[in-house]
């Protein structure tokens, strides 16, 4: 099947303000808009990256970004966790790992009742320690999201003497039957936000439990 890009990442300056300011161009990508443009020149290197994948035109495709008050290593922490995805993703009840947690591991994680799916058998795919990078992909189960595959950056930022953590998680999945495009992105950011909003809240409780309150 033939691929291609839904969108253009932009190169330059002016090309990063031209698609801050038309977020209903084709080129534009989705999630720049929730970045201000020092953020964005920032991360620009990794968008382009980790962030920019081929989708096919059956494919749905978008970007969430999250600001969260603590150290990278303390979110870090949190997302690396394979085994427990639970421990910020409050739509999973249960999780069984198969594996010793590094990349090729494999689980099964159950949702909980009210969501249009049963399980989900996933697949981790990259585990950078280093640059702080996590990805999956989903390669069965029951449920409507097939072939999703996410994959979740984690950047330092400093402002002044203030810093704090930006995370990135962009994903494309398959439009179910009968669903348009925009309906998918529609669920499957609802699902991503609030799963990053949780993850904001789990960190930054860790993080003054720890006494480490400095991330302002």
């Amino acid at each position: 099947m033939s691929v291609h890009r839904l969108w253009r990442f932009p190169r330059g300056p002016d090309d990063l303000q031209s698609a801050l300011n038309d977020t209903s161009s084709d080129s534009f990508a989705p999630g720049l808009n929730q970045l201000n443009p020092n953020e964005l020149a920032h991360l620009q290197c990794f968008i382009s990256r980790y962030h920019t994948p081929n989708i096919s035109p059956e494919q749905s495709y978008s970007m969430v970004v999250q600001r969260i008050k603590a150290p990278v290593e303390v979110v870090w922490s949190v997302v690396r966790q394979f085994d427990k995805p639970q421990a910020y993703k409050h739509f999973i009840s249960s999780c069984c790992m198969q594996g010793d947690g590094q990349v090729g591991s494999t689980r099964e994680v159950r949702v909980v009742s009210g969501l249009p799916a049963a399980y989900s058998t996933e697949r981790l795919e990259v585990l950078d320690e280093e640059k702080h990078v996590f990805s999956f992909k989903v390669v069965g189960g029951q449920h409507r999201l097939r072939n999703y595959m996410s994959t979740t950056t984690l950047h330092r930022y400093d402002i002044e003497e203030h810093s704090y953590t930006i995370v990135i998680e962009s994903y494309s999945v398959d439009v179910p039957e009968g669903n348009s495009r925009e309906e998918t992105k529609i669920f499957a950011d609802t699902i991503v936000r609030s799963n990053l909003q949780s993850l904001a809240r789990t960190s930054e409780i860790l993080c003054q439990n720890a006494g480490n309150v400095v991330f302002v």
